[in-house]
C-alpha cells in the first residue's frame, strides 16, 4: 500500500495492556519472516517480528528486520522505521496513532539514529551500543543494531506435521476458513510433532543462529497510554 507517498509494508500487529500495575499478558508476540514477495529484494524493508512487554513503569517495543542478517548488516539510510501504537479503555482500540519513527544516517559502521516519540521525545546518536541512547528527561531510550533473532520456531517439527495433515487430507473435512478438523488422535499426533524434533527429539530452533537488525525501544509508560491503558501496535518499514 501507499501512505503520504511512501511504499509502506506494514506487516504486524499486536495488543497489550501496558498501564502501570496492569498486565493481561507477559509479553504480545507477532512473527513475520520473508512473508512479502515485494520486500524479500531489500532486507532493510522486511520486518521479521515485533514484541513488545512491560518493564516496571516503561513500555518495551522490539522490532526486528532483515531475515539471517550478516552481522555486519546495517539500516538503509533511505528507509523510514516505525512501530505504531494507539491507546484506549477498550479493545478494539480507536484511539489516534502515537508513532515512534525511527532513521539512520551513513552506509558504514556506526550509524547515527534519530527516533522520535509521537512530538513528545527525540534522542540521536550512535544507537549501536548497549547502552542505547537518551532522551534528555530519560523517557525514552533506543537500542538500534544487529543481534541473535530472539525468534523460535521447529521447522523441521512443522515440516512434519504438515506431511502428516497431507498424507490425511483426502479423508478430512475442512472448515469454512480451510483449515482441516482432525480427529483427536490426528490432533494429538501433530500436536506432538510441533513440538518435537522428527525422530520425537526436543526441538530444534531454526533461528538459533540467524541475526536480525533490532530496533529495541524502552518508552515512560504515560507517553503511550495517554487515551487509555489498553496499547495496540504494528510495525511499518517505509521507502
Amino acid at each position: 500500500m501507499k501512505a503520504r507517498g511512501w511504499i509502506a509494508t506494514s506487516v504486524v500487529a499486536a495488543a497489550s495492556v501496558i498501564a502501570a500495575g496492569v498486565l493481561v499478558h507477559s509479553a504480545a508476540k507477532s512473527a513475520d519472516h520473508l512473508d512479502s514477495p515485494a520486500t524479500k529484494a531489500d532486507g532493510t524493508l522486511d520486518i521479521n517480528d515485533l514484541y513488545t512487554w512491560n518493564d516496571g513503569a516503561n513500555a518495551v517495543f522490539v522490532m526486528t528486520v532483515t531475515p539471517a542478517a550478516p552481522k555486519t548488516a546495517l539500516f538503509s539510510d533511505s528507509v523510514q522505521y516505525v512501530i505504531h501504537t494507539s491507546s484506549g479503555g477498550a479493545y478494539p482500540v480507536a484511539g489516534a496513532d502515537y508513532p515512534i519513527i525511527c532513521t539512520f544516517t551513513g552506509t558504514t559502521a556506526p550509524q547515527t539514529a534519530q527516533c522520535w516519540a509521537g512530538t513528545d521525545e527525540y534522542v540521536t546518536g550512535n544507537a549501536d551500543n548497549p547502552a542505547g541512547i537518551s532522551s534528555k528527561d530519560g523517557k525514552f531510550k533506543v537500542f538500534a543494531g544487529t543481534r541473535g533473532d530472539p525468534f523460535f520456531f521447529n521447522l523441521d517439527g512443522f515440516k512434519n506435521a504438515v506431511a502428516t495433515v497431507e498424507t490425511v487430507a483426502p479423508t478430512l473435512v475442512f472448515n469454512d476458513a480451510g483449515c482441516p478438523l482432525l480427529t483427536g488422535p490426528q490432533a494429538t499426533l501433530v500436536g506432538t510433532q510441533l513440538k518435537t524434533s522428527p525422530d520425537g527429539g526436543p526441538p530444534n530452533d531454526f533461528f538459533k543462529t540467524f541475526n536480525a537488525l533490532a530496533i529495541v525501544v524502552s518508552i515512560d509508560k504515560t507517553l503511550v497510554t495517554k487515551n487509555g491503558a489498553i496499547v495496540a501496535t504494528y510495525a511499518s518499514t517505509h521507502k
